[in-house]
């Protein structure tokens, strides 16, 4: 089947290949449309919302079936432009389009990567503010933030401290966004630095989460700091650490949020508490607004990252929950048992789960209300399937009769969890999670 391909690909015409410059919305939008509709059977270009000013909030996916999920294709995205004035995220995310459409059926690893990942691109969740930018400048923050001049990475809920800003429009419109998709791996570009972040971004000291270092660590640390080195090993220039000659310097390009500055609101914080989804920022040019004609060295540095990062998206285990009758179970707790989530990672509604694990001996934890929990173990060997992680799925022993309205889908509330609770493993007990959201429904409905 994939050689077939590549040699469909290599009968194919081209269509003009993308120039190195900025593209404003329109000349987007143009170029987006486009690569839709002459790559209409592997993309999809669907918009999620509009900004303060009505522009559209554009995504690109790509993927054998670009238009819906496909059972055991993990979901990954690339979110550039958050802020207006960080524009190099911007034009790699449209480069990388055109590579992907362009190499399908052409280069086996391309072709490959799009037979088994779903991959969503959003070239600019902040248009508003690129457009209102007059004077490029590579330190200048004109065009950072909305036109309402809320800066959207510190617009988000927060997992922990109140964040009382008025939620935009770009932000509740990624937030919806992610609700319709089960994300696995996410990174949001921006620039300024040269460096791969990675939660948390936040913290508060003596939390569960582990203040170490003036680092404050996820359940995942192991594999976040993993994740930014996939990245940032691949660039050269990121690698070194002090390339932008900062006071800082970035042990092998990559750093926990926290211990580079904290923040309230970010998108990343948001991503693994709330969606499920690892998302890691990438910063990728020491000046946020550079010379066009510096693009394609920008896009050599990056390219071979981008589509290595990607490919993380296939890491640890996946698979289906099913009752003994075969019947795929929504909404049932799958964790590993010694790295609970605040908010718990719970399967989709085809009984999926994804779980990003670095290679190892783990015990899952499944759980289904009114339920005696089921454990099982797993060893995620050190050499995985390439373009897939390893697929267990999983016979949920049931005992008596099961209330269906039991599985049904009470989200987190979105309040500051880890400083409301500060043991956060008990939050993974279905009933002690349940009378949380019930609690919070009565408080602030």
């Amino acid at each position: 089947m994939d050689f077939a391909r590549l040699w469909l690909g290599l009968l194919l015409p081209l269509v003009a290949a993308l120039d190195f410059s900025y593209h404003h919305q329109e000349e987007m939008e143009t170029f987006l449309k486009n690569v839709a509709q002459n790559y209409s059977s592997v993309t999809h270009l669907h918009c999620v919302g509009k900004s303060v000013k009505g522009r559209n909030l554009w995504v690109l996916v790509v993927g054998r079936s670009p238009r819906e999920h496909r059972i055991g294709i993990p979901e990954f995205k690339y979110v550039a432009n958050m802020h207006g004035d960080e524009t190099v995220g911007r034009e790699l995310l449209l480069h990388l389009i055109d590579y992907l459409v362009t190499n399908d059926g052409k280069d086996f690893e391309i072709t490959r990567l799009i037979n088994s990942t779903r991959i969503h691109i959003m070239p600019s969740m902040n248009p508003d503010g690129f457009e209102a930018v007059k004077k490029p400048d590579c330190f200048n923050t004109n065009g950072r933030e909305n036109n309402n001049f809320y800066d959207l990475n510190r617009n988000f809920p927060d997992g922990f401290e109140f964040n009382n800003e008025s939620r935009q429009p770009e932000t509740v419109a990624v937030m919806e966004w992610l609700k319709t998709e089960t994300f696995v791996l996410s990174a949001n570009l921006h620039g300024g630095a040269l460096v791969a972040s990675y939660p948390f971004d936040n913290g508060v000291s003596g939390t569960a989460t582990g203040k170490v270092h003036s680092r404050s660590v996820t359940p995942d640390d192991d594999v976040f700091q993993y994740l930014a080195n996939s990245y940032a090993s691949k660039n050269v220039n990121m690698k070194k650490g002090d390339h932008c000659k900062n006071k800082m310097n970035f042990r092998n390009g990559i750093v926990n949020g926290y211990e580079w500055y904290p923040l309230k609101g970010g998108m990343q914080d948001y991503n693994y508490i709330w969606a499920q989804c690892f998302e890691i920022t990438l910063e990728l040019s020491c000046c946020k607004y550079p010379r066009e004609e510096k693009l394609p060295l920008f896009w050599d540095s990056n390219k071979a990252s981008l589509i290595e990062y990607i490919k993380q998206v296939h890491l640890g285990i996946k698979g289906q929950v099913f009752d003994q009758k075969g019947n795929p179970l929504p909404n049932v707790i799958v964790e590993v048992q010694d790295r609970k989530h605040v908010c718990p990672y719970k399967t989709n509604k085809f009984g999926e789960y994804y779980l990003l694990l670095l290679p190892g001996s783990y015990t899952l934890n499944v759980t289904v209300p009114g339920q005696e929990p089921y454990l099982t173990k797993v060893i995620i060997p050190k050499k995985s399937q390439d373009f897939s992680a390893l697929k267990k799925d999983i016979v949920f022993p049931l005992r008596g009769h099961l209330d269906s309205s039991l599985l049904s889908n009470p989200s987190c509330p979105m309040i500051p969890l880890y400083s409301i609770l500060p043991n956060h493993s008990a939050a993974t007990k279905p009933s002690l999670f349940l009378f949380l959201v019930t609690l919070f429904h009565i408080l602030f409905k």
